[in-house]
């Protein structure tokens, strides 16, 4: 009996795979469970259909993340703050305030999480910072730390 996984199934496959089960395995645990559907014409058809527009979709943000990876590298940034009288900064620039003041000029949606900083930004002076964007697209901007 073949069927279209619904959701993973342990040491079976991840929902959207079609595999081959025994009829009893199949119908009373995968299907009666609503783990899987049966892999009907109909069913198959709809299926290959919800997968070809998941890989548009796919496509679509891949190409955004891309535009937006040139976007953000085309530019320098410059981020000020306080300085104290030794000249270096009051604590460090963290990724917060990176996400922060990436989100604001380009109004998108950066998570903190997906900043990479190779050094503590703890002095005035220019930093190269990586950002993950997704699909294995990451961006290297140069931020320009300034005292104020």
């Amino acid at each position: 009996m073949k069927v279209i996984l619904t959701k993973d199934v342990k040491s079976l496959g991840k929902a959207g795979d079609v595999k081959e089960v025994k009829d009893g395995y199949g119908q009373n645990f995968l299907i009666g469970k609503g783990l899987a559907t049966l892999a009907s014409n109909v069913n198959l058809k709809r299926h290959e259909s919800k997968q070809m527009q998941l890989q548009r979709e796919a496509n679509e943000s891949k190409q955004e993340k891309e535009k937006l990876k040139i976007s953000l590298e085309k530019s320098q940034y410059e981020i000020e703050h306080k300085i104290g009288a030794n000249g270096s900064l009051y604590g460090a620039i963290t990724k917060i305030e990176i996400a922060n003041f990436l989100n604001e000029k380009h109004k998108k949606n950066i998570d903190k999480k997906n900043i990479i900083v190779e050094k503590a930004i703890k002095s005035t002076g220019l930093f190269d910072v990586k950002i993950k964007l997704g699909f294995g697209i990451v961006a290297d901007i140069k931020i320009n730390i300034k005292g104020i």
